[in-house]
Parts: C-alpha cells; structure tokens; sequence
C-alpha cells in the first residue's frame, strides 16, 4: 500500500514513516500542511493518506473534504490526539474512512490500515450528537454566560419553572447531573457557540 503522510511535526513524520515502512508500507511522500498535503494527494494517487487534525495552512478536515471533492478515492485516515466528538462528526462528513488516535501502537496501526484496505475495518460514522431544541439552545447558551436560572427566565420571558424544565431536559440530553458537566459536555461536543 502507497501512502501519504502529512503532520506538521517533522519528528513524528519521520517516526511514522518508518514504523509503517517497517511494517511493508511505501510512503511516498511527507507534507507538513494540509494544503502540500491536498496537492500531493492529487498528484501521486496514493493509496491511502494519513492527515494529522491539526495542522497550519488547512486542518486534516478541510483537507479530506477538498481530497473528496476533487475525487481522490483512496482511504483517508485522520490521526489526533483530540477524541471530541464533534471532531469525529465532522471527519465523517468530510468524507474520512477512520479516526485513530496517534497514541496507537505502530503494529496496530499497520494492521488497521490493512484490514481498512480490505474493507475489514469498519468505516468512520458520524457519532449522534444530542439534539437541542431551540429554545434548549437558547438556554444554554444563556447559561454557558453565567445567568441563573431566573436571570435566563427575564431574558427569554418565559417564567423560571419552564426554565427549569428545559434544565432538566438539557441535563438528560447532556448525560449531566448539573450546570457544570453540562457546560463541558456541550463544549466537548461543539454545541456552544464561541
């Protein structure tokens, strides 16, 4: 299998490739960005492209979705150390075959990268995020600006009990027992705007 690697750390570029070469793998070609990364993609035709989330220029997203839109049809893998599922989400719909943590042992990886060649290994889904109403929305967002619940009440002119309610919606929605693990759970999941 030819690959494509691409991380904005040269060390674990260099560390990467030899552990899959080791493994019968042919990397041909390292970028740092996921712009050199798109253009390599499209010129050499690997097999498969293995993109880092986070990089300068174009994130390891933005470069799958622009690799799917100019019909690159090989496997895309994303790497990361990052494990929110809004990330995953939107690798998904990017058009990724998998998201795997870098912390993943060389021979794993290279098994994984086989059995996806194969069509073993079961293709990236987009994970279900909690729907939120609007007006649960709303609440939330009042919330994640510090009001109390009578102070969101006055904002929205509603009374504080169906503030209450929509609380205790938003807690089971969230898998949250208070203000708190809501907040990072939203957070986490990219349901707060910034």
């Amino acid at each position: 299998m030819r690959l494509l690697i691409a991380d904005d750390h040269p060390l674990f570029r260099m560390g990467l490739r030899a552990a899959l070469e080791r493994e019968g793998f042919a990397v041909v070609a390292e970028a740092g960005d996921g712009q050199e990364a798109v253009k390599l993609g499209l010129e050499l035709l690997p097999d498969g492209v293995l993109l880092d989330v986070r990089m300068p220029q174009m994130d390891g997203i933005a470069a799958t979705r622009m690799l799917r839109e100019q019909r690159y049809n090989g496997l895309i893998a994303l790497l990361t150390t990052f494990n929110e599922p809004v990330l995953v989400q939107q690798a998904a719909y990017a058009g990724a075959d998998a998201y795997w943590s870098k912390e993943l042992p060389p021979e794993a990886l290279a098994e994984r990268l086989r059995r996806l060649g194969l069509g073993l290994e079961p293709r990236l889904r987009a994970p279900e995020l909690p729907r939120l109403t609007a007006r649960e929305q709303e609440v939330l967002q009042w919330m994640a600006q510090g009001l109390s619940t009578k102070e969101i009440a006055r904002h929205l002119q509603i009374s504080p009990e169906t503030v209450k309610d929509h609380l205790v919606r938003l807690y089971e929605k969230l898998e949250a027992r208070n203000r708190v693990e809501a907040l990072e759970r939203a957070r986490s999941l990219g349901l707060l705007s910034v």
